[in-house]
């Protein structure tokens, strides 16, 4: 799996969707992960290969978000 850092969710959100909307699949949409810890925010794909990705973010959300 390869792993890519994102500065903010909506980075997240977007890569997460130009995997999808360029043959990807859904490995698990964005969202939090508190499992890993409080502010991980990630979304998982597979490319049209069948290799698995990774986005996610660790800065909690922006105050009113």
């Amino acid at each position: 799996m390869a792993a890519f850092l994102a500065t903010d969710r909506a980075t997240v959100r977007k890569a997460y969707q130009t995997a999808l909307d360029h043959g990807g699949t859904c490995e698990g949409p964005s969202g939090l992960r508190p499992h890993y810890h409080a502010d991980y925010y990630g979304a998982y794909f597979r490319d049209t290969e069948g290799n698995k990705g990774c986005v996610a973010c660790h800065t909690p959300a922006p105050e009113g978000a």
